[in-house]
């Protein structure tokens, strides 16, 4: 397989989105997003019951903590309000980030197939155009289940919301480049799949503990190595009450993260090697 020229193909993606401007990349974005909605509302049963089972999935996660709270009402320092806001944010940034940028879930196995020709030869940015090009609908679910529990348990006032919104920022930048650094691993080690889906899940599964049962080494890997504990321990930083110290860390590692992510890539992509794939993409 010829390695591709990347210098020469980096120029020809990243020049034309500067001559039509910001807004034709953004109006770009947002077609893409559009087209993978009504792919998915197609099949609209397939898509009601897919969503629906996530939902299901989390409720009973729900009702374990439920019923555990009704018998220890605080666990250091936490309550059944914190871990409801919890799932909230892990679940509703889990499910942004696969619901708009889909892709970055299977971006490995794309890699080791030699499957991402097709959008190095498109005048848009690789990265970004890979990300958006998939839509996970169960993700879908995820999202409608933090906003039910947001309703249930957060704070509905305008400063409670806008401090919502910014911790499902948060963690949707914290899941997607954790993500993408994992399955960027492709590049250099080949089929990367396997060890980029159990990462993904200490993540994931990190974000959904609360931090204050964890000590010593595992509180220092879910702050640092398997920065998860930035979103897990956002509605008693942030939600609860806003700690200037802990916003300052958490904002600091979701920039660390999301430029790690986009510079693994493209430091991957220079050794990415063409698969010779004769594909179209309208």
């Amino acid at each position: 397989m010829a390695p591709h020229r990347y210098g020469l193909v980096r120029r020809r993606a990243g020049d034309p989105p500067q001559r039509q401007g910001a807004w034709g990349l953004v109006r770009f974005v947002l077609a893409c997003w559009k087209l993978n909605l009504a792919g998915a509302m197609e099949f609209r049963l397939s898509f009601l019951m897919t969503a629906g089972m996530m939902m299901v999935n989390n409720a009973v996660w729900i009702l374990f903590w439920g019923l555990y709270f009704l018998r220890f009402p605080v666990v250091n320092g936490w309550e059944l309000r914190d871990v409801m806001m919890m799932w909230a944010v892990s679940a509703g940034g889990y499910g942004l980030s696969a619901v708009f940028f889909g892709n970055a879930y299977r971006l490995a196995s794309l890699i080791a197939g030699g499957q991402i020709d097709l959008y190095l030869t498109q005048p848009k940015p690789v990265l970004l155009h890979i990300l958006i090009s998939r839509m996970s609908v169960s993700a879908i679910g995820d999202v409608l289940f933090a906003l039910i529990l947001f309703a249930a348990f957060g704070d509905a006032t305008w400063i409670g919301t806008l401090k919502f919104a910014l911790a499902l920022l948060i963690a949707m930048l914290l899941f997607l480049f954790f993500v993408v650094a994992a399955h960027s691993l492709a590049f250099f080690i080949g089929n990367a799949e396997g060890i980029a889906k159990q990462l993904f899940s200490a993540f994931l599964n990190f974000s959904t503990y609360p931090t204050g049962i964890f000590r010593g080494l595992g509180r220092l890997v879910m702050f640092t190595v398997i920065p998860a504990g930035f979103i897990s321990y956002l509605p008693i930083g942030l939600l609860r009450e806003a700690e200037p110290l802990f916003l300052a860390q958490a904002l600091g590692m979701t920039l660390l993260v999301t430029c790690g992510g986009i510079g693994l890539f493209y430091a991957g992509l220079r050794k990415y090697s063409s698969g010779n794939r004769m594909d179209l993409r309208m």
